[in-house]
């Protein structure tokens, strides 16, 4: 659950990038953040990310209170969320398999739990057939599907993805997008921010639109894949 009241985020050089934001995002959504460069997108997933502390207001994520987390509490905190970047980051000399199974490692996950579920999630990203492969050989969307496997390795409650079809074949955004879809109907709720329209008119859902700091459309919106 996602909570922001009231937020306002100033940085020191007086960018107003936050202007008093205040919506709720439930359990199990998937919602497109979309917006024009400058709107405020970015500033708005650092604060979810607890990069940064609001100015002023409450920001609350998984059932912390971002604006008053002690430092200590901040990797915890992270643990529950699974983050997309749309220049994958994947480590170049570690294989798919040790990729995804990198972030359930750093988590002091066993052994037979990682031998369970990085096989399962690459089944789900269709690319069980390439665990062995390094990141060089593979193409821009199994990457990005690579990059979608490792953030639902550890069944995050929350998954953020940041334009996450920026960096590939227009025509595989789709595939992606279906595929975060399929990850939301297993109860992870999913932020998606995109600047792609073509997308949002596509598969519709709710969409929040950002302009000069303030959202200036949230709405659930029929898209053409509810008519197919």
């Amino acid at each position: 659950m996602i909570r922001l009241k009231d937020v306002e985020m100033e940085y020191p050089n007086g960018t107003r990038a936050i202007r008093g934001i205040s919506a709720a995002i439930e359990d199990g959504e998937f919602v497109f953040i979309v917006g024009d460069s400058g709107a405020g997108k970015s500033t708005l997933l650092k604060l979810l990310t607890r990069e940064i502390a609001p100015t002023s207001g409450r920001v609350f994520v998984n059932g912390y209170n971002l604006a008053k987390i002690k430092n200590k509490k901040i990797p915890y905190f992270r643990r529950s969320i699974g983050m997309i970047f749309q220049d994958f980051r994947l480590i170049p000399d570690l294989n798919v398999y040790d990729n995804v199974a990198f972030v359930l490692r750093v988590t002091n996950k066993s052994k037979k739990t990682i031998r369970h579920r990085v096989p399962y999630v690459l089944n789900l990203v269709k690319l069980a057939d390439r665990a062995k492969s390094y990141p060089e050989k593979l193409s821009g969307g199994e990457k990005q599907r690579v990059a979608i496997a490792r953030a639902f390795a550890s069944d995050p409650k929350l998954i953020i993805a940041d334009e996450p079809t920026a960096n590939i074949d227009p025509a595989l955004s789709y595939d992606i997008v279906k595929l975060l879809k399929e990850i939301n109907k297993c109860g992870t709720t999913v932020i998606m921010v995109t600047h792609e329209h073509s997308l949002v008119e596509y598969f519709g859902g709710r969409i929040v639109s950002l302009k000069n700091g303030e959202v200036i459309f949230d709405e659930y919106v029929e898209g053409e894949a509810q008519d197919e």
